[in-house]
């Protein structure tokens, strides 16, 4: 258990007095008796009862007492909470390798109709929110109860260049700090460093472990926690590449490891890709020429080994960053192993650690002890047995 205000703990030293004042007060009482001549007629006229009785009322005042200044002290208690109660993240890979088609129609149709569904399928208390990456990551819904609006982000997504899996975990943890004052920001900004984030297909994607950008602050930041304290709030991260620019997973991971923040990440897609195709909308009217020169077009870019790694899932990547934040990491090879993923995550989620203040619950202890105290003390003093 631990206190908000433990200052106020210090009003309870009052209790030993108490009990010291009630101690005196009873020899005191002792010692007038003994003044009568006859012991036995006043031990006949009182009222007969065992002696525990006659402490009693005071003893559940002093309970009552007790309680009340350690409700004033705001007691909170480490208690298990179901993932109902708490928030949601989901950052969703929009590069253009989503525009493969080894799952059809192609995996950002597929992606959006999953995603889609898991939020529909969330309590209405879940909290959700939206992050969106590839050559930067941002926060496109921030995480709320309002399922219209999620759903309209997600319906709306266009493709870009490049991927930033570590960028999107630190914009994940920036919008559970907007909701949770125990996790503290990011501080490494989007982890991309500088440029329009439009990097190209030439560029290699990261080792496991590379550094990356410019980020700066490394994974110690504030608010660390203790192996095993994870925030109430989860990060599911569905990718289908790997990272090529910016902050790399394994120093993101760190950071939101530090920070309590368990990160899900799901990787989709096939090692066969095969052509990109992409809707105009998908496109956000770019056009497809403009997307086929980028990529190299139909199924160049699926049979060119130096592009290919941009089409395949960095396994070991994210297994790392599931490893290190205490989260699971799940492949999906199909749209139909994404729904199941997605569908099961609640179960594999089952309870969240959350601080839960228990103030009201001993203020009513008090109370109801003082009625408990009261009704012993008129029972055996009106009504001797």
């Amino acid at each position: 258990m631990s206190f908000a205000w433990p200052l106020a703990l210090v009003s309870s030293v009052v209790l030993p007095f108490l009990v010291a004042g009630y101690v005196v007060a009873l020899r005191r009482r002792r010692r007038r008796a003994v003044s009568y001549s006859n012991v036995a007629l006043i031990r006949a006229a009182g009222p007969r009862r065992a002696g525990w009785r006659r402490h009693l009322p005071f003893a559940l005042l002093l309970a009552a007492l007790a309680s009340l200044l350690l409700a004033a002290g705001r007691p909170q208690v480490r208690a298990d909470v179901p993932v109902a109660a708490s928030s949601v993240i989901v950052a969703l890979d929009v590069s253009g390798s989503m525009c493969a088609t080894d799952v059809e129609p192609n995996r950002l149709t597929a992606a959006q109709a999953a995603v889609r569904e898991f939020v529909r399928n969330q309590d209405p208390d879940t909290r959700i929110g939206l992050v969106v990456f590839s050559g930067f990551a941002q926060v496109a819904v921030a995480p709320t109860t309002e399922r219209r609006e999620i759903e309209a982000a997600i319906d709306s997504l266009t493709t870009g260049r490049g991927t930033t899996i570590g960028a999107a975990i630190l914009k994940s943890i920036d919008a559970i700090a907007q909701i949770n004052p125990d996790v503290a920001s990011s501080d490494l900004g989007d982890g991309t460093g500088a440029g329009d984030g439009t990097n190209g297909p030439d560029v290699a994607p990261q080792e496991p472990g590379a550094t990356g950008g410019t980020g700066s602050g490394g994974g110690s930041g504030t608010g660390g926690r203790a192996a095993g304290d994870y925030a109430p709030e989860i990060v599911v991260l569905l990718t289908d590449g790997a990272n090529t620019r910016g902050v790399s997973p394994r120093e993101a991971a760190q950071v939101a490891a530090a920070r309590g923040v368990r990160v899900y990440p799901i990787g989709f897609g096939t090692t066969n890709p095969t052509s990109l195709v992409c809707s105009a909308a998908q496109l956000g009217g770019s056009g497809f020429d403009s997307f086929g020169r980028a990529f190299g077009g139909g199924g160049a870019a699926a049979n060119d080994p130096r592009r290919r790694g941009f089409l395949v899932v960095d396994e070991p990547a994210l297994r790392e960053v599931a490893e290190t934040t205490g989260g699971k990491y799940f492949a999906a090879n199909d749209a139909d192993q994404l729904q199941g993923v997605l569908a099961d995550l609640p179960s594999t989620v089952k309870v969240q650690q959350r601080d839960i203040e228990v103030t009201a619950a001993l203020a009513g202890l008090s109370v109801l002890l003082v009625l408990l105290g009261v009704g012993a003390a008129v029972r055996w003093t009106t009504f001797p047995s």
